[in-house]
């Protein structure tokens, strides 16, 4: 891959994410890196990672904010220039929790914003330079060395999945199931333009979110992820896959 963005970039998984593209064997060129305040205290690790490794390029993007998505969308489009854009890593999310009695409209309404309006707008902001990619491209079929739009999303989210006891946590569940539905709609429509589209379950990983009671670190899920990126192709797009490889149940 040529060219990679990451939104949410500047901690747990996406930070990983960055940071082992950054040192894999054969890293790729323009390594971009979004996240909501680059100038912040929580952004540090990112810029100092930026600082070992030049191709690594930081940019503000908030994706709450549909200015911020167009803003960095055209900066994108000048560092690439006429090159496209191979992969977008849709990360960037919040897990807001509760349930009937806890939940509130906010939640639902910020979460929804967040974790499916967000990644939803920006592919649409960079559908451009993805096209652009999938067209300079000879690989053959669709795959994420060509044009793919990956979206972070979780088992939470699968109804088959849902037990009988497990029905806490509307906000994040109900948005999460929500951007596999985007999920859906966007490996249709963009597959006749040579861009793949698939959701990806990290894993119940110990970040910010995940709590340090999880059963994985952001090394380990970061790189089955990238395992399972380096093998999608035409029969994948539109699915729901786990960091493993492994689909899952709508």
């Amino acid at each position: 891959m040529r060219s990679v963005l990451v939104t949410g970039a500047n901690r747990g998984l996406g930070l990983e994410l960055i940071r082992q593209l950054a040192k894999a064997e054969r890293p790729p060129r323009c390594l971009l890196a979004g996240c909501r305040d680059p100038d912040g205290s929580r952004a540090k690790d990112l810029k100092d990672m930026a600082k070992s490794f030049p191709n690594i390029k930081i940019f503000k993007l908030d994706v709450d904010n549909f200015d911020s998505i167009q803003e960095c969308a055209d900066q994108i489009l000048k560092v690439l220039e006429n090159n496209g854009l191979n992969l977008l890593i849709n990360n960037a999310g919040i897990n807001f929790g509760g349930g009937l009695n806890e939940v509130t409209p906010e939640t639902m309404m910020q979460s929804y914003r967040t974790n499916v309006v967000g990644p939803m707008m920006v592919t649409k902001a960079l559908l451009p330079v993805l096209q652009r990619a999938a067209q300079l491209s000879d690989e053959l079929g669709i795959s994420c060395k060509k044009a793919a739009v990956i979206n972070m999303s979780s088992i939470l989210a699968s109804i088959e999945l849902l037990g009988e006891t497990a029905g806490k946590v509307y906000p994040y569940r109900a948005s999460k199931a929500a951007l596999n539905m985007v999920t859906k709609c966007l490996a249709n429509e963009l597959k006749p333009h040579g861009i793949l589209c698939a959701s990806v379950h990290p894993g119940w990983v110990k970040t910010e979110m995940g709590g340090e009671q999880a059963p994985l670190t952001t090394e380990e899920s970061v790189q089955g992820i990238l395992r399972v990126l380096s093998k999608l192709s035409d029969k994948d797009t539109g699915s729901f896959l786990d960091w493993r490889g492994q689909r899952l149940p709508w």
